[in-house]
């Protein structure tokens, strides 16, 4: 039997000393039929283990209708870092940040009324243990001691960020310990004082979260776990990009540099990320600090390995630090190949907006995302307009409590005007008219802090001129239905709100990145696959479509517009483009 445990000084394998050399890469990040390429080019950069957090609202979206296959089969993903010689280290939360939406927490986890969220209230306990549960099914038997891989099991996530209720982590730790996990417990905590003492408990080992600094945060974390091995297990080597901001990047050399000053401490570190991967469909998360900032589809992240899983500048200085510490195979992964370029004409086939079926009159206050169960990202309200509202002027203020997050309004099928929340928009005039349409995108749950687990949609109430509008009908769109119809819809001319469809040939399936440049915002679809989102907001200018997405022969691409298009063409470039850099 194969052991593993913290000694003194460092982690012991069989005994011996042992450091960790590990990266990051999320399952449900990549597609299935690219993990093993990526835990391959893990291994090829000198790492000896992967790390994976467990997204807990992409295993069960739905309350009870738990899934552990395709994307979501864990099990498989660590059979395949077994299969490479590698160790596995899982962070199964429940809480995991990861700019992914609401944090990894679920939207019927987090909108159960009088529930405590990341503290020891019963609804939310029960609900965690169970989950975990579910998950240490799947780990428990692929522990290092049982002949598997998996070396270290992480409790909640940065915690002492969050909160400090010690019974919580108690309760966490053990279950954990209940349900057979027996490799040694974590937890990560940014090394501020405050944070390292909030976000543990005596029995687990402390380890860092950090991207610079490293020697006077190692000496910081030294502090607070006086013996054991010194761990950095989120290593930021770069950075994540939101809507309306820049592409971030950090410097290779910088970065290496950095990990240099770590492992020639004698730490053991975890890279965050090696390999980012994709948002696919809509599970960007959104941080708000005081401006809501929803994150971008790509989680390139600028990574080792870039989105589409080819090493970068970062990867080769990477793997060179490496090499003066721990032995690295000699085989090195090519570049990225330029991608096929091509040019698709697209039929615009009209708004698809699908017709308000609800009758008015339903809800006095506009219900939220949640109230319809709408998962998805888009929620059609209608209501009838009062004649008096307006006024000998015949326009009027139209005022929302707050739009969550972003509101396209028509007066009489008319468009009128757009709010953002990320502007802290919430008001517009309007002309008179008879019926008012809002339809609200949720672009992204917040995945950090005190705003986990809001409302999605118009929230609170809606005045127009000063006097309230009650009697709300409110309809869920379903996007991937919308998208389906998109093709044989009829062709139409519209400068407007519209769907789009085409054809394309392949030689053979193939990595494509996608220009979205002659489009404004919404949806992209190719043979079915959600790529995600786009946004002429930048800095994202390109999708990536992974080859297994694509095939040899016809393939098809369908686009859901929310605003409109300068020209209905699909453009497939050779390259990524992830936008502009603060300089």
């Amino acid at each position: 039997m194969t052991t593993f445990a913290i000694g003194d000084t460092d982690f012991l394998l069989d005994g011996r000393p042992h450091r960790v050399i590990a990266g990051a890469l999320h399952y449900f990040r990549i597609h299935p039929d690219h993990w093993a390429d990526r835990i391959r080019k893990a291994r090829l950069m000198g790492l000896n283990t992967i790390e994976t957090y467990v997204a807990w609202n992409a295993h069960e979206p739905v309350r009870g209708e738990w899934d552990a296959t395709g994307w979501n089969d864990l099990g498989r993903f660590l059979d395949l870092i077994a299969a490479e010689g590698m160790h596995a280290i899982v962070r199964p939360g429940p809480y995991i940040c990861a700019e992914w939406h609401n944090g990894g927490l679920p939207v019927w986890l987090t909108s159960t009324p009088g529930i405590g969220l990341r503290r020891s209230e019963p609804q939310y306990v029960e609900a965690v243990s169970t989950y975990l549960r579910r998950v240490y099914e799947i780990v428990a038997p692929r522990q290092i001691d049982r002949g598997g891989n998996v070396v270290l099991v992480q409790i909640e996530n940065e915690y002492g960020a969050y909160g400090s209720d010690h019974d919580y982590l108690r309760t966490l730790t053990d279950l954990t310990r209940a349900c057979d996990i027996t490799v040694p417990l974590t937890t990560v905590d940014q090394p501020e004082p405050h944070m390292l003492t909030a976000g543990t408990l005596p029995d687990l080992h402390t380890t860092g979260s950090f991207g610079s600094r490293a020697t006077e945060r190692l000496a910081t974390l030294r502090e607070h776990q006086p013996t054991g091995p010194l761990m950095c297990s989120e290593f930021w080597d770069g950075w994540f990009d939101w809507w309306g901001g820049v592409h971030h990047t950090t410097d290779a050399a910088a970065s290496a540099a950095e990990l240099d000053a770590l492992l020639a401490a004698g730490a053991s570190v975890n890279i965050y990320m090696l390999h980012g991967g994709s948002n696919f469909g809509t599970t960007n998360g959104a941080n708000d600090k005081g401006r809501y900032a929803p994150i971008v589809t790509s989680y390139d992240y600028d990574a080792p390995l870039d989105e589409s899983g080819h090493p970068t500048e970062k990867f080769h200085a990477f793997r060179e630090v490496i090499a003066r510490y721990a032995p690295v195979p000699d085989e090195v992964p090519p570049a990225r190949p330029a991608a096929p370029v091509l040019s698709v004409p697209l039929r615009a086939t009209g708004d698809w907006l699908p017709a308000s079926t609800e009758p008015a009159g339903g809800a006095a206050t506009p219900p939220a995302f949640e109230d319809l169960g709408q998962l998805g990202p888009l929620v059609r309200y209608d209501i009838p307009l009062p004649a008096g509202a307006f006024g000998e002027a015949g326009t009027a203020v139209l005022s929302f409590t707050e739009v969550r997050d972003l509101a396209w309004i028509a007066v009489d099928s008319a468009p009128i005007g757009r709010l953002q929340r990320a502007l802290h928009e919430r008001s517009l005039p309007i002309p008179r008219g008879a019926h008012l349409t809002v339809l609200v995108e949720d672009q992204g749950r917040v995945n950090y802090d005190v705003r986990l687990g809001e409302n999605k949609g118009l929230v609170g109430t809606v005045t127009l001129g000063g006097r309230e509008l009650t009697g709300w009908s409110a309809q869920p769109v379903d996007l991937a239905a919308v998208a389906a119809g998109i093709p044989a819809a009829s062709e139409q001319t519209t400068a407007g709100r519209t769907g789009l469809a085409g054809t394309f040939d392949l030689d053979e399936p193939a990595d494509l990145f996608l220009d979205t440049e002659a489009w404004s915002k919404g949806y992209a679809f190719v043979n079915g696959f959600f790529l995600g989102r786009y946004w002429r907001n930048g800095p994202q200018r390109t999708l990536y479509v992974p080859a297994p997405a694509t095939r040899a022969g016809a393939n098809e691409i369908v686009v859901v517009e929310l605003e409109h298009v300068i020209e209905p063409v699909a453009a497939f470039v050779a390259a990524p483009d992830l936008g502009h850099r603060e300089e």
